[in-house]
């Protein structure tokens, strides 16, 4: 995979000028190498026991050629770029510190936390986040962790994106005898489309459409049951997609000993809302302006934990953006956002 500049070690006058980026991401990944080729220095901070992000952790093998990040990786490496893995930004080393220390900051941290229903019994044993369940799959998988994942004999699938269906794959990879996926809408206006759910059914699962958990049945403190409400869509004037409303009394139950929900992604800004003078949206974005600047100078933010989970394509612009807005300003050709 080329990230977006290519060029060799000698190829671009030395910079003094140092940038940091938080999260080797695809956005990340993209800004390290056009900065890099500008003569930068460029080092990227990452929680993660290898760089790639989502490329490598929170995708499937049968969506990205794994072994071309990788291979691109090593081409970022080659020229200069350095990686500094296993580091949590507030743990391990602070960003107040990385501002202090660099002559510019991106923020690339993505959507690393799931969403959660929260219906009565969402603490039982066996109900788990669907990312972060890929992403200890993906671990195990890569030889980092030696433990496998757990997965149940039966495993219903709650969402309609691509990590419900990824869910999918993964419970069936790993030995569950029968994989429900349920879904609110139907799947014509589900965000994996009319594919991912053949794809699903192709892999296996039993695909429920009009339906929801209500509540999470349990015994000894473990899941062995989904209830689900029906529901029924209602056209909402001026909305992308009707509006699901429940058709009251109607349920259905499913035997579960696994639930994976896969509701969708919230950003995970490398600081609690608030610190350091870098604003955060109501729905915990951080707040850039065109040029990626945050309120805080000299901090860029780009990426998912910018505009909300996404495709990998928007990550990878939205991380040449930034790049491009940090060599504009390291230039003087920009200055610092309301000054």
């Amino acid at each position: 995979m080329r990230f977006i500049v290519r060029c060799k070690p000698g190829e671009y006058a030395e910079r003094r000028e140092r940038v940091a980026i938080v999260g080797a991401g695809p956005a990340g990944l993209y800004a390290a190498g056009y900065l890099r080729c500008r003569g930068f220095n460029v080092t990227v901070y990452d929680r993660n026991p290898e760089p790639g992000g989502f490329l490598i952790f929170g995708v499937l093998e049968i969506h990205i050629n794994k072994e071309r990040v990788r291979k691109g990786i090593e081409e970022l490496r080659s020229i200069g770029v350095e990686f500094r893995q296993n580091t949590v930004v507030g743990r391990d080393i602070l960003l107040g510190d990385l501002i202090e220390d660099y002559d510019a900051v991106l923020l690339a941290t993505g959507t690393w936390k799931s969403r959660r229903l929260n219906v009565p019994g969402s603490d039982l044993k066996g109900v788990l986040p669907a990312m972060e369940w890929i992403v200890d799959y993906h671990m195990w998988r890569y030889g980092y962790r030696s433990e496998k994942p757990p997965v149940g004999r039966r495993v219903v699938v709650v969402g309609g994106g691509l990590t419900a269906v990824d869910a999918v794959h993964v419970a069936k990879w790993l030995g569950a005898e029968e994989v429900h996926l349920v879904y609110r809408r139907t799947r014509s206006y589900a965000p994996a489309g009319e594919r991912g759910f053949r794809e699903a059914e192709e892999a296996g699962a039993i695909i429920h459409e009009l339906v929801t958990p209500v509540e999470y049945i349990g015994s000894g403190g473990k899941v062995t049951a989904v209830k689900l409400q029906k529901m029924q869509l209602v056209e909402q004037p001026g909305a992308k997609r009707p509006r699901p409303v429940p058709i009251p009394g109607e349920y259905v139950t499913l035997e579960a000993d696994m639930v994976l929900e896969a509701i969708g992604l919230i950003p995970t800004p490398p600081f609690n809302g608030g610190d350091y003078g870098i604003r955060l949206r109501e729905d915990g974005t951080i707040d850039v302006d065109e040029y990626k600047r945050t309120t805080r100078e000299p901090v860029f933010a780009a990426g998912d934990v910018v505009h909300g989970a996404s495709l990998i394509g928007p990550a990878m612009k939205s991380g040449l953006e930034a790049a491009e807005a940090i060599e504009k300003y390291l230039n003087g050709e920009i200055r610092w956002r309301n000054s």
